[in-house]
């Protein structure tokens, strides 16, 4: 996995950022005046040592051109904190990276800028992720029956598909068609349906064209089962560019899924939003994730029948990592308390 173009375009983000911005960006009361760039560090890990809000690191990034490539950041890099007109920047200092092998303890640079958020939680969401449509679901090629009439199948076994379409690449992906995504703000019933969270089961190829056609399962990362969806194979590569930043306007969503069912949402967990491009909501999108106040009684002067709503609690952050028309995959960058289905999301106030 290469990890080189993680903020390429940054340098040019940053030189659209006003300074002006800073003022409002509030310092970790515990920061340092430096830091130095580690091997498992990423630029949000670092940002939160120095700032409150570490999503805001872009807008106050002191950019020193006499450094080729500024806008990435490598091990053994030193990061320190100053201030321009009472603002502070943050800038960077190239170190001289490396590493030591044993046992002749020779030093190698390395060639790799460090992430942005930790890639290896999101990998499998970029690299096949989907979000089907019911029509995706009903014009997908699908498996009828396995080898030797087998009710599930791994590695190495052969499967049979109808409906599939073998004009093009003859390389294929399964997939379990899992729970459907349901907004739960939507004011009518038909529009309650964003679509259904398409799992990767397996990667097959294509043996013999036909009705059926034959495919041999290369990679197995579930068992596959009659009636699995056969969808075209995505380009493994993925954009590891993420920009923190806010969206543009106001934008107000829900929490609608918990990717792997867990009852606790926190740190670095992946969740589904309930909205997408079509809201103007791009890869590197903070928002605020706020829980709603409970009804509670007044018990002193209502006598018991009086009700009041306690105001709405900030409860972390979150960054959208990978956005489709209605939905998004986010990922819990800060976990305040637990956090839970259907809390809502919002642009972040700064």
């Amino acid at each position: 996995m290469h990890l080189k173009h993680i903020v390429c375009s940054l340098l040019l983000y940053i030189s659209s950022a006003s300074l002006m911005l800073a003022q409002a960006i509030d310092l970790n009361p515990d920061h340092p005046d430096s830091y130095t760039v580690v091997t498992a560090d990423t630029l949000w890990d670092i940002s939160s040592k120095f700032l409150s809000d570490p999503w805001l690191w872009p807008e106050i990034w002191h950019v020193n051109p006499a450094i080729k490539n500024p806008h990435l950041i490598y091990p053994g890099d030193v990061i320190r904190l100053g201030f321009i007109d009472g603002k502070p920047v943050l800038s960077l200092e190239r170190g001289v990276p490396t590493i030591k092998l044993s046992p002749n303890k020779r030093a190698t640079p390395i060639d790799q800028a460090i992430a942005t958020i930790p890639l290896s939680v999101i990998e499998q969401f970029l690299i096949r992720p989907r979000v089907l449509s019911q029509e995706d679901i009903d014009n997908a090629a699908y498996i009828v029956a396995s080898e030797d009439g087998r009710l599930v199948s791994g590695a190495g076994s052969k499967l049979y598909a109808r409906e599939l379409d073998t004009s093009g690449s003859d390389l294929f992906s399964l997939y379990h068609i899992g729970d459907p995504y349901i907004d739960p703000s939507a004011k009518k019933k038909k529009d309650a349906l964003l679509g259904y969270e398409a799992i990767h089961v397996a990667d097959v190829k294509l043996e013999r064209e036909g009705d059926p056609s034959t495919l041999l399962i290369t990679y197995s990362k579930r068992e596959a089962l009659i009636g699995d969806r056969v969808l075209p194979r995505e380009d493994s590569s993925f954009d590891q560019n993420f920009i923190p930043r806010a969206p543009d306007g106001d934008v107000t969503g829900q929490i609608i899924h918990v990717v792997d069912g867990v009852s606790r949402i926190g740190q670095y967990q992946v969740v589904v939003l309930n909205v997408g491009e079509e809201d103007g909501i791009e890869a590197g999108h903070v928002m605020t994730i706020s829980q709603a106040g409970a009804e509670v009684r007044d018990t002193i002067k209502g006598k018991g029948n009086e009700t009041i709503k306690l105001p709405d609690e900030e409860v972390g952050t979150l960054m959208v990592f990978r956005p489709y028309e209605k939905v998004s995959y986010a990922l819990i960058m800060k976990a305040l308390r637990d956090i839970r289905l259907f809390d809502t999301v919002s642009t972040p106030e700064y």
